[in-house]
């Protein structure tokens, strides 16, 4: 194997591990909100806040690291970003009360922000276009296992160790992978940047340019009606399992966290190999496998929350994860085709920005109130319609997604 392979091999098995630990420590705390919420005496409202704040530091901190990491070696940028927000779980796992568990959280998504924005480009780079949309499900794939690992160590270690111990366990694993990922190679195209030339990423035309490009804005906007779906789901069905089907925490996150990682695994798999099989075709490939994918999801979705049988609703539930994973490697290999190498970061930035300002940085405040003001079956039930606009936004932007991969090719 060439020496380039192996370097591109090591950095995305690093940065998937990464990426893995990254969706643990993120989801674990939705795990144990049951545990939460009656040990402090929490409302609902209050309890979703705990996502929201997360989130919101993580969409405002993305933009400055869009900057950061087109200026500096992203590697290294990641590695930091990587101590901060394990350390930040273990806080979470020291905190006594709501307010420092509410800080704890907030800095973990100052870390994972500066994360998110660096390595879908470090990973896309390592590798020719043919096979980015394959490679990025991958990388993504921590996205379902992470989650569901999240979930399966947090009702487990909190049903019997309490929610503090859920955190401890969770956050000391990222510090043993901080020093590798500091001493990796980028990609040669990103080792040979000029760090004292600004790139035009960074200019005032860079970003008005980001939002002329059609292909970026409906892409940006799907991504967030998909966010503010599944940001919310994530966060509130274990929550309306205990509830609604009586399931334990223990449990009830253990078979979530198992129908997470199967339909997960398989819908992100598939979506890739679609997505490069479809866009040889047509070059709305990658937007045509996502929109379908939604649209599949929308009805699975709204019957999980509506049936009163248990094993109805986590048939559907799986089969909704199934097709709502399927936009995972394609939708960010669409925002990697139709923006310049020297921008990339920045558009990450923005993208993460937007996607969590109108997702799930609003979400679960929002079902949480909606929860308290009726029921938490019925605030769910807002999630499915989402969903469909997110569907609707992949295929009208299919209509522009050619002239922005030309223009973006300097073609």
């Amino acid at each position: 194997m060439p020496e380039s392979s192996r370097k591109a091999n090591w950095l995305l098995i690093l940065l998937i591990s990464v990426n893995l630990l990254n969706y643990i420590d993120r989801q674990v705390v939705y795990a144990v909100f049951p545990l939460i919420k009656k040990d402090l005496g929490l409302s609902d409202t209050t309890l979703g806040f705990l996502g929201s704040a997360f989130m919101v530091c993580y969409m405002v901190s993305a933009p400055l690291f869009g900057m950061i990491g087109n200026r500096f070696r992203r590697t290294r940028i990641a590695a930091g970003a990587l101590a901060v927000w394990s350390l930040a779980t273990v806080g979470a796992g020291l905190s006594c009360g709501y307010r420092t568990l509410l800080a704890a959280r907030t800095l973990v998504g100052v870390g994972e922000a500066a994360f998110g924005t660096i390595s879908p480009g470090l990973v896309a780079e390592s590798f020719d276009r043919q096979r980015r949309g394959r490679i990025l499900s991958y990388f993504f794939l921590a996205i379902p296992v992470g989650s569901a690992l999240g979930y399966l160590l947090g009702g487990m270690l909190g049903q019997r160790f309490g929610w503090q111990a859920a955190f401890l366990t969770v956050g000391l694993p990222g510090l043993a992978l901080t020093l590798p990922l500091w001493h990796l190679t980028e990609p040669v195209q990103a080792a040979n940047r000029v760090p004292d030339v600004p790139p035009s990423g960074l200019t005032p035309a860079g970003w008005t340019g980001l939002f002329a490009n059609r292909s970026f804005v409906t892409t940006t906007l799907a991504m967030a009606a998909m966010t503010f779906a599944m940001g919310g789901l994530a966060q509130w069905l274990p929550s309306f399992l205990y509830r609604m089907h009586g399931l334990d925490v223990g449990r009830g996150n253990t078979i979530f966290g198992a129908i997470t990682v199967v339909a997960g695994i398989g819908g992100t798999l598939a979506g890739g190999r679609l997505g490069d099989y479809f866009q040889q075709r047509s070059p709305a490939g990658y937007l045509a496998v996502s929109g379908c994918g939604f649209l599949i999801g929308v009805p699975a979705a709204a019957w999980a929350l509506m049936t009163p049988t248990l094993g109805h609703c986590l048939i559907a539930i799986f089969v909704a994860e199934f097709f709502l994973f399927l936009n995972t490697g394609p939708l960010n290999t669409v925002i990697v085709n139709v923006t310049r190498p020297g921008i990339r970061a920045a558009a990450f930035a923005l993208n993460i920005f937007f996607i969590h300002a109108l997702g799930d940085a609003i979400s679960p405040a929002i079902l949480g109130r909606l929860s308290d003001l009726s029921d938490l079956r019925s605030a769910l039930l807002v999630t499915p319609f989402a969903i469909l606009l997110a569907a609707l936004l992949c295929f009208i932007g299919g209509r522009f997604i050619q002239a922005d991969v030309q223009r973006a090719d300097g073609a």
